[in-house]
C-alpha cells in the first residue's frame, strides 16, 4: 500500500536578526499550515510535521525534506504546504527570465528554488508531490528557473490589505547584508539541468510570480478559498479541476498558479488531490 508523508509549515514572523530588523508579521500563516496537516491527518498520512514560525528554519524544513525523499518509495506521496512570505534575490547565473530567484522566507533565511529543484532530485521514481504555497511571486517557486512571465506588478496598497511579501527596502537590505550567504547558496545549488528528475510534481501556489498573496484574518486568501472548495473532503474531481474551482473565486490579481514538473503520471494527474 501506498505510504503519505507531509510537511506544514507557516510563518506568522520572521527573524529581524536575518531580514534587516523587519519581523514581518502576518495573522493568518500557522493556521493555514494547521488546516493543511488537518487534511493529511483525515486522509491517515502516516507521517505529519508542522513548523511554526521559529521552528521553520531553513534547517529543520531541508531535514524533513530530506526525510520524506529517504522514505518515500514508488507510488508514495509526499504533501508540502508553505505559508508566509515569498520573495526573490538576484539570480547570480541569469538563469531566470525576471532575473529573480524565487524564494520562500524561512524564520532565519530564504530558501531558494535551486534548493527545492536540488531537493527534488533526492526523490526516488514515482513518487508524487504535491505542494502548495500560500505566498507571494510563487508561481514557479518549485523549480529553477521559468520562462514568459509578465513581470508587471500588481501590489495595491492602498487596499489596507496585508500581503506576504518583503517590501523592496527590506528585501534589498536584507540581500546586501547577507549576500555571501546567498551567492554561496546559489553556487551550490545550480544544477546541470541535464539529469531528469525521477518523482512527479505538482504545484498549486497562492498567485503568480509577478503577484502578492494576501494575508487574512483566519486564513491567506488562497488557503482560504482552497479550504472552500476542498469542502471538508466532498470535493471531487483531479488536481486540474482542483485549481480551475479555486482560481474562479479568486480576484483577478491574485490568480493562483498550477504546474507540473519532473516525470509525467497520468495517474497522479487523474487522482482526487492529496490521495495516498
Amino acid at each position: 500500500m501506498p505510504k503519505g508523508f507531509s510537511l506544514h509549515i507557516g510563518l506568522n514572523s520572521i527573524d529581524p536578526q536575518h531580514y534587516g530588523g523587519w519581523d514581518g508579521k502576518l495573522t493568518s500563516c500557522e493556521s493555514d499550515a494547521e488546516d493543511m496537516e488537518l487534511i493529511a491527518k483525515s486522509l491517515h498520512y502516516e507521517n505529519i510535521s508542522t513548523l511554526l514560525t521559529a521552528k521553520a528554519t531553513i534547517e529543520n524544513v531541508v531535514v524533513e525534506i530530506k526525510k520524506a525523499a529517504a522514505s518515500l518509495e514508488n507510488g508514495d506521496i509526499f504533501f508540502l504546504s508553505y505559508s508566509g512570505h515569498g520573495s526573490n534575490i538576484p539570480d547570480k547565473e541569469k538563469e531566470e527570465d525576471d532575473g529573480q530567484d524565487e524564494t520562500w522566507c524561512l524564520y532565519d533565511g530564504q530558501l531558494l528554488d535551486d534548493e527545492l529543484y536540488s531537493l527534488w532530485h533526492l526523490f526516488k521514481e514515482d513518487v508524487r508531490i504535491i505542494v502548495l504555497s500560500d505566498s507571494c511571486q510563487s508561481g514557479t517557486v518549485v523549480r529553477a528557473y521559468h520562462y514568459g512571465l509578465n513581470n508587471s506588478s500588481n501590489h495595491n496598497s492602498s487596499t489596507g490589505t496585508t500581503y506576504k511579501f518583503l517590501p523592496p527596502d527590506i528585501n534589498h537590505k536584507t540581500f546586501e547584508k547577507n549576500r555571501s550567504f546567498y551567492t554561496e547558496k546559489q553556487i551550490k545549488y545550480k544544477e546541470d539541468y541535464s539529469e531528469e528528475l525521477k518523482c512527479s510534481i505538482k504545484l498549486i501556489s497562492g498567485c503568480q510570480d509577478n503577484q502578492y498573496s494576501a494575508d487574512g484574518d483566519s486564513n491567506g486568501l488562497f488557503t482560504s478559498t482552497l479550504l472552500k472548495v476542498w469542502k471538508n473532503g466532498t470535493f471531487e474531481g483531479n488536481y486540474k479541476l482542483f485549481h480551475k474551482k479555486i482560481l474562479e473565486l479568486m480576484p483577478p490579481n491574485q490568480s493562483p498558479n498550477y504546474m507540473c514538473i519532473g516525470k509525467s503520471n497520468e495517474k497522479f494527474d487523474n487522482q482526487k488531490p492529496f490521495t495516498i
